[in-house]
């Protein structure tokens, strides 16, 4: 079985899970982007199929605009994580600064990909590194853990550091910014989509 370009991108420590739709690739927004983020898409499985309800409850349904016969939609999970230049864990104005510029370029790709997909009639919205809210959907108030996700739909490590929970990348350490976007729609739509960005140089 030939590999697509997007399996062809992938790097070596990239995990793969049952769950797993894309495996995870590096990407940029645009081409001339020099701001990378590690991206897989997934099914949800059990427990984050119930992490999920228990924060967007069903107002995801209520958010499709467009429904077709016969589409079989389904929630699906986009991770991303990006390395950072310093170890996040560290305390300083410069892992503050950091942490915004990590933000800034999730929230660009975040709010860039569930445009998109609501423009075609589908839910999609992304969580608030910051809060773990959502940032689209209104009147959410349940927290989503972004580390808990990424050890349930990639198999990361994770180890506790007083009382935060600290996300470990099998190749970036505790050097990586973990945020997510989730989807109501059909499994090629949001391969299309996905794979419509450029992979990282």
């Amino acid at each position: 079985q030939k590999k697509g370009h997007t399996e062809m991108a992938t790097d070596s420590w990239a995990s793969q899970t049952s769950s797993t739709l894309l495996v995870p690739r590096l990407l940029v927004l645009r081409s001339d982007s020099k701001d990378c983020l590690e991206c897989s898409l997934h099914t949800l499985p059990k427990p984050l199929y119930r992490e999920f309800k228990h924060v967007f409850g069903d107002k995801f349904e209520e958010n499709v605009q467009i429904k077709r016969p016969f589409e079989h939609l389904q929630l699906l999970a986009i991770p991303t994580n990006q390395r950072a230049m310093v170890d996040l864990v560290s305390i300083g104005d410069h892992v503050e600064r950091e942490k915004d510029r990590l933000l800034k370029c999730f929230v660009d790709f975040g709010r860039d990909f569930c445009t998109r997909l609501r423009k075609k009639g589908y839910f999609s919205d992304f969580i608030d590194p910051c809060s773990g809210l959502p940032m689209l959907t209104l009147d959410c108030n349940k927290v989503y853990s972004e580390v808990d996700g990424m050890e349930c739909l990639l198999n990361y490590k994770s180890y506790n550091a007083g009382f935060c929970k600290i996300l470990t990348h099998p190749k970036w350490g505790s050097a990586v910014y973990p945020a997510t976007i989730f989807a109501y729609c059909t499994t090629d739509i949001a391969k299309e989509l996905l794979q419509s960005y450029p992979n990282a140089l």
